[in-house]
Parts: C-alpha cells; sequence; structure tokens
C-alpha cells in the first residue's frame, strides 16, 4: 500500500491510480470514514473518470460493512454532492480528481451539512485507521446491521435550489459559450441553464475522464484557448469554462480576454451585499485589493484569510459571512451551506451582464483595477530559507508592512506581494499586484532573483 502520507492533502485523498491506491484502499477509506464521522447515513458521487465508478462502489461497501446505509447520487460535479450533503444533512464523499490528469482520482469528504473535513477535523483520523487496518489484514467486524445501498437523483433539486438564488428570468437574451472541459459541467450546465434567456454554444460537453480535447483545468491558459477563439467567432457575450469537477468557474469576456477571478469576486460580493447589507465577506490573501475595497463600498465588512477550501469554510461558519472568494475562482455561499460552487457564480455573472446593457468588459472595469503578475511558480530546495532571504531583503524598508498569515505578505504604498511554499511540491508561490504593470514587474523580478538565487527554475507562470 502507498504511503498514505503523500495522498492525504489538504482536504481531500489524492493519488494515481491504482499505483497510489485502489478500490481496497477506498473500501478501507468508506469504513474509517463511518467510524470518524459517526454516519449512519452518507451520500456519494462520483465524476466522470474511468476509475471512479468502482470507486465509489468500493467507498459504499465499506461504509455499508460498518452499518452506515449509503445514499448514491452518481455522476454528479462537486457542488452538487456539496448540496446533497447540505439539503440532507448527510456526510458526503466525492469521488474526484478536480482538474488533474485522468490518470488521478481522489476523494472529496464533508461532514453533515457540507461541513470540511480537515486535517485537524478528521482527515489525519481517517487516514491513520487506514493506515492500521491496512496493515493488519481489513476494518474490524461491526456489530451493527449491514448497511444499504440506495440510488436517488439530485440533479433537478440541485438546479431548483440555484435558481431560487438567482432570478435570470428577466435578464436580456445573452450568447454564452461554454467550455466543459469533457467533465461534469457537461452533465450539470445543460440541465441548470435548460429554458433561460440564453443562447447556449456548447463545447466538449460529453463526458469523457481521459479529457481528450485538453485537461480540465482553466487555471492554465492553455486550457481556454479554444473558448477564447469560439468566443470571438461567434461574436459571443461572454465564454464560461469549468474545471473536471465543475466547482470552479472560469470567465471571459466579449473580446475572449480572461477575467481574474477576483473581479469575479468582487462583483458577486457587491451582489450578495446588495440582499445582505453590512454582512461579511471572506477573501483570501492572494486576492486582489479591489475586493475589499468593493465590500466596503458595498457596505461590507472583509475578513481576509489564509488561501484554501478549509480556511474559507471556517471563516465562514465562524463569522456568518454571506459569501467568499479565493483568487483560484472558487466561491462560497452562505446559502449553500458555505460551500463553494462555481454554477452558482456563474449565475451571477449572467444576472449581472444580462440585467444591463453594456459588455462585460465595461462591467467588470469597476472591479479590476490593479495590475497583478499572476501565480508565478518557482522549485526551491528549501523554503524556509528562501522565505527568510526574501523577508530580510525587505526588512527596514521605508513604509513596507509585513506578515505571515499564509507564507510572506509583504506591502508597501503601491504594491504587495505574498510568497507561499505548496504544501505538496518543493515551490514557492509568487503573487504581486500594484498600481501599474511597470511596478509589478519590477516588485516580480526583484523577488524571483533572491528566490532563484540558488539556480532554481520556473515551473508555470
Amino acid at each position: 500500500m502507498a504511503d498514505l502520507s503523500q495522498i492525504v492533502k489538504a482536504y481531500d485523498v489524492r493519488g494515481v491510480v491504482p499505483d497510489q491506491w485502489d478500490e481496497a484502499t477506498a473500501e478501507l477509506f468508506g469504513a474509517a470514514f463511518v467510524h470518524v464521522t459517526g454516519a449512519s447515513t452518507l451520500v456519494v458521487g462520483h465524476d466522470m473518470r474511468p476509475s471512479s465508478p468502482g470507486l465509489v462502489r468500493a467507498f459504499g461497501r465499506g461504509a455499508a460493512g460498518q452499518g452506515a446505509d449509503v445514499t448514491e447520487i452518481g455522476l454528479c460535479s462537486t457542488d452538487e454532492l456539496y448540496f446533497a450533503s447540505g439539503k440532507l444533512d448527510l456526510p458526503g464523499a466525492m469521488f474526484t480528481a478536480s482538474h488533474n490528469p485522468a490518470r488521478y482520482n481522489g476523494i472529496k469528504m464533508c461532514r453533515a451539512g457540507a461541513a470540511p473535513v480537515g486535517e485537524e477535523t478528521g482527515l489525519a483520523e481517517i487516514r491513520s485507521l487506514v493506515e492500521r487496518w491496512s496493515d493488519s489484514g481489513g476494518a474490524p467486524a461491526s456489530d451493527k446491521p449491514q448497511g444499504t445501498v440506495t440510488q436517488r437523483d439530485m440533479l433537478a433539486e440541485y438546479a431548483e435550489h440555484l435558481h431560487s438564488l438567482v432570478d435570470l428570468s428577466h435578464i436580456r437574451r445573452l450568447k454564452v459559450v461554454v467550455d466543459a472541459g469533457n467533465g461534469m459541467g457537461g452533465l450539470t450546465v445543460p440541465f441548470v441553464l435548460a429554458g433561460l434567456p440564453l443562447e447556449l454554444h456548447d463545447m466538449y460537453f460529453e463526458l469523457d475522464g481521459t479529457f481528450p480535447n485538453h485537461e480540465a483545468n482553466p487555471l492554465d491558459p492553455k486550457n481556454i484557448v479554444d473558448l477564447q477563439r469560439r468566443v470571438r467567432e461567434v461574436g459571443a457575450d461572454l465564454g464560461l469554462a469549468f474545471d473536471g469537477d465543475a466547482d470552479r468557474c472560469f470567465v471571459v469576456d466579449e473580446n475572449g480576454d480572461p477575467v481574474p477571478p477576483s473581479a469575479i469576486t468582487a462583483l458577486v460580493a457587491s451582489r450578495e451585499l446588495a440582499k445582505a447589507p453590512g454582512a461579511t465577506v471572506i477573501h483570501n490573501l492572494i486576492t486582489s485589493w479591489s475586493v475589499p475595497e468593493v465590500i466596503r463600498e458595498s457596505g461590507g465588512q472583509p475578513v481576509r484569510t489564509r488561501v484554501g477550501h478549509s480556511f474559507i469554510k471556517q471563516e465562514m461558519a465562524r463569522t456568518g459571512a454571506i459569501f467568499g472568494g479565493e483568487h483560484s475562482a472558487h466561491y462560497y455561499f452562505r446559502d449553500f451551506w458555505n460551500a463553494d460552487t462555481g454554477m452558482l457564480a456563474a449565475l451571477h455573472v449572467l444576472a449581472a451582464l444580462g440585467g444591463q446593457d453594456g459588455t462585460l468588459s465595461r462591467l467588470v472595469a469597476h472591479y479590476d483595477r490593479y495590475a497583478s503578475s499572476g501565480e508565478i511558480n518557482s522549485t526551491v530546495e528549501d523554503q524556509f530559507n528562501r522565505t527568510a532571504a526574501v523577508k530580510a531583503a525587505f526588512a527596514g524598508r521605508e513604509s513596507v508592512t509585513m506578515d505571515e498569515l499564509d507564507g510572506l505578505t509583504v506591502t508597501g504604498v503601491n504594491w504587495w506581494f505574498n510568497l507561499r511554499p505548496s504544501n505538496t511540491e518543493p515551490l514557492l508561490r509568487l503573487n504581486v499586484e500594484a498600481r501599474d504593470a511597470a511596478t509589478v514587474e519590477r516588485v516580480r523580478d526583484e523577488v524571483l532573483a533572491i528566490v532563484r538565487a540558488e539556480g532554481e527554475r520556473t515551473l508555470m507562470v
């Protein structure tokens, strides 16, 4: 059996199938999940990857063997699984590797009400049980009766809930291109957008976990090239791209230009605050300066937090925030059990654009106010010492402040940058923002010169 410390990350399990884990391991995870959550009933779903059906059945066997009843909702997006967990008030497990290549698969787990399962809220204990049971020949026999496994289709209820949160019935007719990347958006998008005043142009809606057209990772610019081209060709008002499990949505404007997720965060925040004046909105520390600015301008209270699913969800619950956004295009809603849903964010964008006569580029200009570098990843052998070298270089400069909420954030009068270590790879991730592009380039180059002083190389820009 693989070293589970290498495949259990953050709030999910992810690894190569079958090299790092297989159906036998999935069955142990099902049993451990029941032990840790105490679930008498749970809900499970899966994406379109070839290995997903077998893994989810094995997980269900493990859970049922410990006396839990299993509700299978079949093919679904991750946010549909979160909906099911919230609606049914059950712990849940989603089999997906999100935007990762076809050879991967994994589990995203949550407690009842879509509450996160993080390292300190059950994941470490689940991992420990699986490791111990694997070494001892399997999960212990339960004194409870064998659980049942039943099927339930929740797609219609999921769509109905989304429509109850954003009304699109009175918008002007929009021409929309959607690239599902052969992922789960190919199932959910036609159902959710059916009957709305939209002319839909679909791309790669066929469910295919081998991803024959491009990887289902819209964060990588090469994977939205087809979408950008089609938007220009058909004269669309906007384009939408979903990742493999369709919990994230990326937007391009009528010119095919990407709209930064920070701008989408600010736009959605302003709409949510119109419904709940004075409410709290969460944003992670690498979102644009424009996000807290717009939140305050809209009468809300911004709260800055670390990067990551579990941290955002915890802050949402702690503060009672109405909405939360990350620069990775994860969008969290109080009315969606504090869970992330790219589909609901997309409906907000459609409603905002269709509720006025201008273009999307003009609309988002109000929310996209600064120049930025994008995330730049560099390989490093010693993340701690390279970060310390950057900190020393900027320490003591006039009008410069620092904090270490998540990595190192350094803020000047007209610029800021954040340098964070990856939790899973030997990388340092740099994000720079400033009031003009020249300042972004200057700060970026200074930081990278220090980070790469020992010959480290760029992996992605």
